[in-house]
């Protein structure tokens, strides 16, 4: 818009210039890194404006550094739906979790904002052939956006990437090269080969239309959580989350999306930052073990041993510098999971949610499970995990025989695998189960473990929202099995087990207690005594919980 401004600044020396030409570095220190700024004398037209705009993230175009609209190539990307997970969100005993759903893009990823914008502003400066090294979405998407536009793009990989997933990359007419090595070698072959003919070679975080692009999806996160949740005390229109997760390789996007949060509040839009769930994988996680040895630089990871290739980052580079230091003054953790514990993720959101993510999105969900786990993450806390893509069939080759063995469900495999969870619960009662109690205040967990004993062949499942009211059925159901929440108003779990140990008919009946109260030591041996299963709500997002609800076996 006429009103906005645009400058490119260096954080490093201070160097400002208005934008009327694309930098690879500052002219004045030399660095690589820079940013975009926006001056405007008059009050950004948000969100009034927006109503009447097209659906798609260039509704902020105020915020964004182009020039001429005509030089937009859009493919309709951005707007993506703020789905909120109930299921999910009852098992891990979270009030407001929500998934940013990025699946719906062109090319099915949030690369597709990056591949806008980038491609819009090289046309703008009149670039018609670029190269970029890529794991996979960022191919696809440059691809598709490429062609649109008419450029000529040459896409350096690593060979663990899917052939199926290179294969739509060569649809489009992309020129493929496949390193053998690590993904940073690939990167620096491609830089090479990028200034051995005069090409532009797209560096991803330090590429400020890369990182400007995703600043889209918090825009739009803000203002979906504003129409959810309604104006703040101070009347600002939109909402920051209380938490932003998502799986990091080079942490290209919570840059954006910090820098995103930092401008809605320079504009009186939003108030507040995030704090940042960094997720990566146990086998590539440069910045998780930065951060855990109070590092301010990665150091590059020689050999990655993860089988999602598209976290394979072994350098992180200044993405990880600059996370850090948001997270030391907004708060937020880096954590590592396992693949293993990615891919039981990948398959519980799919059928808790109907949700087919990929399995970097995958990381993300094992490692909000793992801090809600650990009590990082409150139960009223705003959560909201970006779903930067779909698992295509080509993501087959990740679930090789070794991740799948668990799921075997042949008689050989029954004998091998020891069978926790519901089942093994309900056989070890000594008796068949026709009855469980479930007493739990809040009604969407208390459904949805309903639903797994229902689905399990318990044929009466009954239900309390409190303490008073499930002693009270207690003693008029005698259930052969009770599952109990330990927080509830009024009697809490507390009391009711010790109702049932003062009474000869009751104290038998075996119960399994699932909370997400952090418990003392002392809670921990009073329950020892008196209950057959502890179980944290975090912990439900085991294997076994799809076959069941318990990963203890009673006693």
């Amino acid at each position: 818009m006429s009103n906005v401004r645009i400058q490119i600044h260096c954080p490093k020396c201070d160097y400002t210039e208005d934008y009327h030409r694309m930098l690879g570095q500052c002219p004045s220190c030399g660095s690589t890194y820079l940013d975009a700024i926006y001056i405007t004398d008059e009050p950004l037209p948000w969100p009034e404006a927006l109503r009447d705009r097209p659906s798609s993230m260039w509704r902020f175009r105020e915020l964004l550094p182009i020039l001429d609209d005509a030089n937009i190539v859009s493919m309709g990307e951005g707007n993506t739906p703020l789905v909120r997970a109930e299921n999910l969100a009852a098992m891990l005993g979270l009030k407001h979790l929500y998934f940013k759903d990025e699946r719906q893009g062109p090319t099915g990823s949030f690369k597709d904002r990056q591949a806008s914008l980038a491609i819009s502003t090289l046309r703008e400066h009149g670039v018609n052939e670029m190269v970029v090294a890529s794991t996979g979405n960022v191919a696809i998407a440059y691809s598709a956006y490429t062609s649109r536009a008419s450029m000529r793009l040459t896409v350096f990989t690593i060979s663990s990437v899917p052939p199926e997933k290179m294969r739509e990359v060569m649809i489009y007419g992309t020129e493929l090269v496949k390193v053998t090595g690590t993904y940073d070698q690939a990167k620096q072959v491609a830089l090479r080969y990028a200034q051995q003919n005069d090409l532009f070679y797209d560096r991803g975080v330090k590429n400020i239309a890369a990182k400007e692009s995703m600043k889209t999806i918090a825009f739009e996160i803000a203002e979906q959580l504003g129409a959810i949740y309604g104006p703040d005390e101070d009347g600002r229109p939109w909402r920051t989350p209380d938490w932003y997760f998502q799986a990091v390789s080079g942490g290209l996007g919570p840059v954006g999306i910090m820098k995103a949060f930092r401008e809605l509040e320079q504009f009186g839009l939003s108030h507040g930052l995030p704090q940042l769930g960094l997720i990566q994988s146990e086998g590539c996680a440069p910045m998780v073990r930065a951060w855990e040895n109070g590092e301010a630089i990665a150091t590059p990871v020689l050999n990655p041993q993860t089988r999602i290739a598209t976290v394979a980052t072994d350098v992180p580079g200044i993405a990880y510098t600059l996370l850090r230091e948001e997270m030391l003054h907004t708060g937020g953790s880096f954590e590592a999971v396992s693949d293993e514990e990615a891919y039981q993720a990948l398959k519980h959101v799919a059928r808790l949610e109907g949700m087919s993510v990929e399995p970097a999105t995958a990381l993300a969900f094992a490692g909000l499970i793992a801090m809600v786990r650990k009590g990082q993450v409150h139960p009223n806390e705003i959560i909201v995990v970006n779903v930067t893509g779909h698992t295509f069939p080509v993501e087959k080759h990740l679930f090789t025989e070794d991740v799948f063995r668990e799921m075997d469900v042949t008689p050989a495999a029954q004998t091998e695998i020891p069978q926790e969870g519901l089942l093994a619960a309900l056989e070890s009662v000594g008796r068949t189960v026709e009855r469980v109690l479930i007493v739990e205040d809040d009604p969407g967990a208390s459904q949805l473990v309903m639903r797994i004993l229902k689905a399990y062949g318990v044929p009466e499942v009954f239900q309390a929202y409190d303490g008073r009211e499930g002693i009270d059925q207690i003693e008029a159901l005698l259930p052969d099995l009770i599952v109990l929440d330990l927080m509830m108003p009024g009697v809490d779990g507390f009391g009711v087990l010790d109702y049932l140990k003062a009474r000869e008919p009751l104290r038998d009946i075996p119960v399994v207690v699932v909370t997400a109260k952090d418990l003392t030591a002392e809670e921990k041996a009073r329950l020892t005594s008196q209950v057959d299963s502890l179980l944290a709500k975090g912990s439900f997002m085991d294997e076994d919980v799809l076959q069941g609800l318990m990963n203890e076996k009673l006693r």
